[in-house]
């Protein structure tokens, strides 16, 4: 029987209690069985829902057409079953507040987070610390119960006090300072003895508790004690828990514990006995650069539309698109006084809002022709900057030479930042070429994940002699940097490439081609012509 099952069991046994689950991996056995053992309906929030319909507000047309207010009462005020979290991982922070704040004034729902991130990303926290089991649905396998007396039994089932002292002392000990998961771990021991038709929790569901919900947030593990000579006890005196058999709290917390410690992914273990936590929670990772289309910016002109999600409500185009229906409204409705206003009129206000641009410099300082390469670099980001302040844009500078490429002026329109950070630039050594363009695209990566525009500006012959791994090889270094070329190109990322050589056909051109960058031969450069090729570049791109 997998645990992630029998989990699904008692949350169907007591939702009340246990709230819902994060659960992780294919979801759809897991639901069914949800639905099936608990009879309640399943309610989807998309992580882009937007908060007028997650609480509700008043509904403007049906408000115009009766002459009453008429309110809109929400998702969180109707769910009444299961709430599921598609892609909970992008649920933003307000949203999951929003939530949580429903769980703790009594709402109705259930919430199961569909927790479908990679690597750190997670489901928000503030839900996760709310409800019940955190769960790893692979392997699951549906179970077949009769719950029908599981129900009848549970009112009435009873939980002894070294149950709950143990329970608690082993929260305590696992670093859970929240009274939450003690709560939680007492309830789901208590549906666990129903389920098995017992009207009294043992040690057997303690143990279970222990391992669904406290192990999976444990934050520390206690360190063994040091083994010391136990003091002579009197001869008349009786052994713990000798005069009824039943351990003590603490004598049934170390037990809870050695549950705990079977049921820890492999490797865990050793970082919790240090005090380490387990990675941060990364909430709503994926609303990192929403649109502000209805909000802010410069005015656009207006549209149809509904007012939701801030969206602002043009008055006069409002009016002037009603204003034709009038007679016709007039004669269906005559009670109605006043300018008669529908859904289908109104208009919303739309905005412009200009998204700044970076170029990203990745400058070759590796050979004897690099302290003039690394000048015209100074120069030009110097003569951008003045523009760039302007227009709210901003530089980055990436130097690559000997076996790496290094970030020596993270994205800026700070002209005497950067005045500072290149006063100093190392030159002379080999051509990492694609360490560069690999440094290049994560930089753009993230220039991308903030709303902005990325413009990648590599200034080079394109003669790479360091291959990937750092070995001097020139012909693996060509491959590799052809390869990190086409990946730029499938990231659709813009670039210019700006040849530094005396021929227009050697590698820096193939290596425009085969990366999609507009290509540029300056083997004379100097920082105007720079700065000039790459404003025009930005420009456009903006």
């Amino acid at each position: 029987m997998s645990e992630a099952a029998l989990a699904c069991a008692l949350l169907a046994l007591d939702p009340e209690g246990l709230k819902g689950a994060v659960i992780k991996g294919p979801a759809d056995g897991f639901l069914n069985q949800l639905r099936d053992l608990s009879q309640r309906k399943t309610h989807r929030i998309p992580p882009h829902i937007g908060i007028d319909r997650l609480t509700g507000s008043i509904d403007v047309a049906a408000t115009l057409k009766s002459g009453a207010p008429v309110h809109d009462r929400g998702l969180l005020a109707e769910a009444d079953g299961l709430l599921l979290l598609t892609s909970a991982e992008r649920l933003s922070t307000d949203k999951a507040a929003l939530i949580a704040a429903a769980m703790d004034h009594g709402a109705a729902f259930t919430v199961i987070a569909h927790d479908e991130g990679i690597d750190d990303e997670r489901a928000p926290l503030i839900l996760a610390e709310r409800i019940a089991f955190l769960l790893d649905l692979s392997g699951f396998e549906p179970l077949d119960i009769d719950f029908a007396a599981a129900r009848n039994l549970l009112p009435g089932v009873h939980i002894p006090d070294a149950i709950t002292e143990g329970l608690c002392h082993t929260a305590l000990a696992l670093g859970l300072s929240s009274i939450r998961p003690a709560v939680m771990a007492l309830r789901a021991a208590r549906a666990a003895a129903a389920l098995d038709g017992r009207s009294e929790v043992d040690e057997d569901d303690a143990r279970l508790a222990a391992r669904l919900i406290l192990a999976p947030r444990a934050v520390t593990y206690p360190a063994p004690p040091e083994e010391q000579p136990d003091p002579p006890a009197p001869e008349d005196a009786p052994e713990p828990g000798e005069e009824d058999g039943a351990p003590t709290p603490q004598e049934l917390a170390d037990r809870l514990l050695e549950a705990v410690k079977t049921s820890l992914p492999p490797g865990l273990l050793a970082a919790l006995e240090k005090n380490l936590r387990q990675p941060g929670s990364k909430a709503g990772a994926g609303a990192v650069s929403q649109k502000a289309g209805l909000r802010r910016g410069r005015p656009a002109g207006t549209r149809q539309g509904e007012l939701r999600n801030g969206a602002r409500l043009a008055l006069i185009d409002t009016l002037r698109a009603a204003a034709p229906w009038q007679p016709l409204r007039r004669h269906s409705n005559p009670a109605r006084k006043g300018v008669q206003v529908e859904k289908a009129d109104f208009r919303i206000r739309r905005f412009k809002e200009k998204r700044e641009t970076t170029a990203i410099f990745a400058v070759d300082a590796s050979g004897s022709a690099a302290i003039s390469r690394m000048a015209e670099a100074k120069g030009a980001i110097e003569l951008l900057l003045a523009d760039c302040y302007v227009r709210r844009d901003r530089t980055a500078l990436i130097a690559f030479r000997g076996k790496q490429a290094d970030l020596l002026l993270p994205p800026t329109r700070s002209l005497q930042r950067a005045k500072k950070s290149l006063s100093d630039l190392p030159g002379g050594g080999g051509t990492p070429l694609a360490a560069a363009i690999e440094q290049s695209m994560l930089v753009a990566d993230q220039v991308r994940r903030s709303g902005g525009i990325p413009l990648i500006v590599f200034l080079t012959d394109g003669k790479a002699n360091i291959a990937r791994d750092g070995t001097a090889d020139r012909a693996v270094a060509l491959r590799d940097a052809e390869a990190a070329a086409k990946a730029l190109r499938l990231a659709g990322l813009r670039t210019l490439m700006i040849d530094l050589s005396e021929a227009r056909t050697g590698p820096a051109r193939k290596l425009a081609e085969a990366m999609g960058a507009d290509y540029l031969p300056l083997p004379h450069a100097d920082a105007s012509r720079i700065s000039a090729s790459v404003n025009a570049v930005m420009k456009a791109g903006a």
